[in-house]
């Protein structure tokens, strides 16, 4: 074989590899979280609902996300976002749930996400969109299943839970906010974990551009990383591809 040869088999096997280790953590990440994904019983969070579109040839259009209703929430509040329509549904509860003494039969359902016409969330994109949530309830967890809908009519369930996606880990896991519970380490319902948990105002969304801003520097140098080892890994193929050959 020659050195010309197994200089080109190198490099494609490198570029293969290159490819491989960059997609990893990337698709790792494309799930539809909660950030922060921690928040204090009784008080009032701030979450961030992290929308990516995996689609090659569709955007995003709608986004539906079911709120409890063992545990419900009385109080849900959306931030609006340019080209979107938020829509908070209320209606009643399966069963009558007393919060704080008071006897609660209906409450918010859903909180709903509709693109306008000619808007969407594009091809390597994605879309934050806020609501504030409260009093959270004194509980291990709460499952927020998320709903993405395509341009194409294409839809994707976020809507496993973790003991659901623990069991099989090819499972679409929902978005889950942890509140006396520990969130996992990395990965599924949720996504990672905030240092804190959130209160109602600034402070949440700083914990979740500190939450992102870790995510996208983990990355960076990892990419990083294997670009210079791969630097290094090509000119050490070159420099033997010209070596003069033992007579």
């Amino acid at each position: 074989m020659s050195r010309k040869t197994t200089l080109r088999r190198t490099l494609v096997g490198l570029a293969a590899g290159a490819a491989l280790a960059i997609a990893v953590p990337l698709a790792a990440s494309a799930h539809v979280t909660v950030n922060p994904n921690t928040a204090t019983a009784g008080s009032y969070a701030t979450v961030n609902f992290r929308v990516p579109t995996e689609s090659k040839t569709a955007s995003t259009v709608k986004v539906e996300v079911t709120l409890p209703t063992d545990t419900p929430l009385t109080s849900v509040l959306v931030e609006p976002v340019p080209g979107w329509t938020a829509t908070v549904e209320k209606g009643a509860l399966p069963a009558p749930v007393e919060v704080d003494g008071n006897t609660i039969s209906d409450g918010p359902l859903t909180i709903v996400w509709q693109a306008d016409p000619g808007v969407g969330i594009g091809q390597d994109q994605f879309q934050i969109f806020s609501a504030v949530l409260g009093p959270i309830p004194d509980t291990g967890h709460l499952v927020l299943p998320a709903v993405q809908t395509y341009s194409d009519g294409s839809v994707v369930d976020w809507t496993n839970t973790p003991e659901q996606v623990a069991a099989d880990d090819t499972l679409e896991p929902a978005p889950v906010l942890y509140i006396n519970d520990t969130p996992p380490a990395s990965g599924h319902g949720g996504h990672g974990g905030a240092s804190a948990a959130p209160t109602m105002g600034d402070h949440s969304m700083e914990a979740a551009a500190q939450t992102s801003d870790s995510s996208g520097l983990s990355l960076g140098l990892s990419i990083a990383a294997l670009v210079i080892a791969i630097a290094g890994a090509v000119l050490g193929a070159i420099a033997v591809s010209r070596r003069p050959k033992r007579s």
